[in-house]
């Protein structure tokens, strides 16, 4: 199957989608509530009410259920917040410049499919959410976008009949204590680590030779001549001294 290259994976706010932040945006940055439309289908991963696999075009409202976990759970809602959509598994992955506005990123999709949902970041927030994925599909995906995808083996039910409202229930505790990995294009498995990289540290050049260190012992830089003439006049200046002390004293 070919993979369009007609949407890039890395989308800007209104470049497929409009994204409207709430009015009160400041009183809900704990949570990182924003409201985002969709101007067509999203694939989205995580435990879903049945039949919400996939967004349909529309208004929806993102949330963070649990703040306090480096393996934040988003959750998802319909434009009114009466009913959680979804409940989704995140990694925090790190950007190096921040923007004032919503990011979202997507996955490249043979054409005519919708879009695979990949990560969300907050406005002037480094860290943001990248989705974790079902291990079957993650495969599915990362071959097709050919990019790494984030996924978990866990057997963790993909729909449930009521939406979940709290981080204690436990298909949320299983989505937390769910082990994730990540899958390369080729089918590889891959450790966390190699999939989201921590922040970037002073670039070194790979060629530049170690500092040196300081000698124990300063070295010697010239002859000890000069020394021992100043200790000669010091010595014979103390002799002269001492005899006109010796006359005064007569």
């Amino acid at each position: 199957m070919s993979v369009s290259k007609a949407v890039t994976t890395s989308v800007f706010c209104l470049a497929l989608m409009g994204v409207v932040l709430s009015p009160g945006a400041k009183a809900d940055q704990w949570n990182q509530k924003t409201t985002l439309t969709f101007s067509g289908p999203v694939e989205i991963p995580g435990v879903h009410l049945k039949g919400w696999g996939v967004l349909p075009a529309g208004t929806y409202v993102f949330k963070l259920l649990d703040s306090q976990s480096d393996r934040h759970i988003v959750q998802i809602f319909n434009k009114d917040e009466t009913v959680v959509v979804a409940t989704i598994l995140a990694i925090s992955n790190y950007r190096l410049k921040t923007t004032g506005k919503t990011v979202v990123t997507f996955r490249e999709r043979p054409a005519g499919e919708p879009e695979a949902l990949r990560a969300w970041f907050f406005p002037g927030e480094n860290y943001g959410q990248e989705f974790v994925y079902p291990k079957a599909r993650a495969m599915e995906l990362a071959k097709e976008s050919k990019t790494v995808v984030l996924f978990t083996a866990a057997e963790i039910p993909m729909e449930v009949a009521e939406p979940i409202k709290t981080a204690d229930e436990p298909v949320v505790v299983q989505l937390k204590q769910a082990p994730v990995m990540a899958v390369q294009p080729t089918g590889e498995e891959v450790e966390l680590a190699q999939a989201v990289a921590p922040p970037a540290e002073e670039p070194v050049a790979e060629n530049a030779a170690p500092a040196a260190e300081m000698p124990a012992t300063l070295p010697a830089t010239g002859s000890t001549l000069p020394l021992i003439a100043l200790l000669g006049l010091l010595a014979l200046g103390g002799a002269l001294v001492l005899r006109q002390a010796q006359k005064r004293a007569l």
